[in-house]
């Protein structure tokens, strides 16, 4: 299993609002070439992304179903990449003071990637993860200053 955690400074209802739009996955998931469609109902369980991940010419159509929505607090998505096999992403939110700690593991379900597991694998998975919550957290900030710089405005109004 691949683990990683990040310090975002933003409030976990922020994070979420993030989360909860699947059409923006492709702006911090790492690989996501482009999103093609989202279930209106995400991320409820059962509800489904349809993305294409890749490197240049090499691409892949992959769907990600959603497992478990405690929303706010946790996410889990089972990733499913044929013919590479599925894995489990499960995203925890945690309230750090005024910003969110969030936990990210990443586990192979089914497919090759099961066999392949092991500390080669799940290094370069916690490089890719750790990117993808570099990106994820500078959008959050990015998107926090403005909603704040919102509030200050409404509170000089």
């Amino acid at each position: 299993m691949a683990r990683n955690r990040r310090l975002i400074l933003s409030s976990p209802s922020e994070v979420w609002s993030l989360l909860s739009d699947g059409h923006r996955y492709g702006e911090w998931v790492t690989g996501t070439q482009q999103v093609l469609a989202a279930d209106a109902h995400w991320p409820e369980v059962g509800a489904r992304l349809q993305v294409r991940v890749g490197a240049g010419p090499f691409t892949l159509d992959d769907a990600c179903v959603v497992r478990i929505c405690d929303p706010g607090r946790r996410l889990e998505l089972e990733a499913q990449a044929r013919p590479f096999g599925a894995a489990r992403i499960a995203m925890k939110l945690i309230p750090w003071g005024d910003n969110t700690l969030f936990i990210l593991d990443w586990h192979p379900l089914r497919g090759p990637g099961t066999r392949m597991h092991g500390l080669p694998v799940d290094y370069i998975v916690a490089v890719r993860n750790g990117m993808m919550l570099t990106k994820l957290s500078r959008i959050a900030v990015r998107e926090h200053g403005r909603n704040g710089d919102r509030l200050t405005e409404n509170a000089r109004g």
